[in-house]
């Protein structure tokens, strides 16, 4: 029954945290791209953040976001996130229809690859980031 089932793969959509500077200070936020050539519909992003800090088990409250629509080529600020969790693995789980087929797509960052080493030229926001397609 289960093999009966069709998982569309998700291509053209990608999770990026960026530092932003805003009036001196800096500022990390997380985008949502959609790289496809149509618009993405009625998008719902899960975020939470979890692993072990100072030898402790954590567990960041989990965030909802909905966007009616992302255009094509564009991007959608998701939140802003604290450097004091990039020690945590953080995940996007991105949910969208294109048309009436519905896809869906797990982001994780995981724990201290949010640094400038890893940072990648993000074409579509014109900024430097860390990048998962």
């Amino acid at each position: 029954m289960k093999k009966d089932i069709h998982v569309p793969k998700v291509e053209g959509i990608g999770v990026a945290i960026i530092k932003d500077a805003e009036e001196s200070d800096e500022i990390w936020n997380v985008y949502l791209i959609n790289y496809r050539k149509e618009p993405i519909t009625n998008v719902l992003i899960s975020s939470k953040g979890y692993g072990t800090l100072d030898k402790k088990k954590v567990n960041t409250s989990t965030l909802r976001h909905f966007f009616e629509s992302i255009e094509s080529q564009s991007y959608q600020l998701i939140e802003p996130i604290s450097e004091n969790v990039f020690g945590l693995s953080n995940e996007y789980f991105v949910t969208f229809y294109i048309d009436s087929i519905i896809y869906d797509k797990k982001f994780v960052f995981v724990p201290d690859t949010i640094k400038v080493e890893h940072f990648t030229k993000v074409r579509i926001i014109q900024k430097e980031g860390v990048l998962i397609k």
